[in-house]
């Protein structure tokens, strides 16, 4: 396996996909829209496809909820492995804002920092720098 590519089913696709782009970075490409597809009628305006391509290699899916309900954060946890100090800090802070810490930022005994913040969708990341 080359690598996972996170999808993400996510209330306000358009509004969250900006968010999460001032956090990380990059940018949005190959978005489209619901709008003109028979199936789904009713939902126009909504993504039924996003990406954020962070850079080459990490890029996120993702595509708004239609008609059912989610459970914020249901279980998935993602785990960006990060290039400096500088850049873990400055997610961490982004994501805290309107998030849960549920491990503060620290030095670990595997020679890293390391931190847990479930963000403002109930998504958790396992943010990583190794020094």
């Amino acid at each position: 396996m080359k690598k996972i590519v996170p999808h993400l089913r996510i209330e306000s696709c358009k509004e969250e996909i900006e968010y999460y782009q001032k956090v990380f970075g990059g940018e949005i490409k190959n978005t489209q829209l619901s709008d003109g597809i028979e199936m789904f009628k009713g939902h126009e305006g909504k993504y039924i496809h996003a990406e954020l391509h962070i850079n080459e290699h990490c890029i996120l899916y993702m595509a708004d909820v239609f008609g059912k309900k989610t459970v914020q954060g249901s279980d998935l946890l993602l785990g960006p492995d990060l290039d400096s100090e500088e850049e873990i800090t400055r997610i961490y802070d982004e994501l805290a804002k309107d998030g849960e810490v549920q491990m503060e930022l620290q030095d670990t005994f595997w020679g890293a920092k390391h931190a847990i913040v479930k963000d403002r969708n109930g998504i958790s990341w396992e943010l990583n720098f190794t020094k």
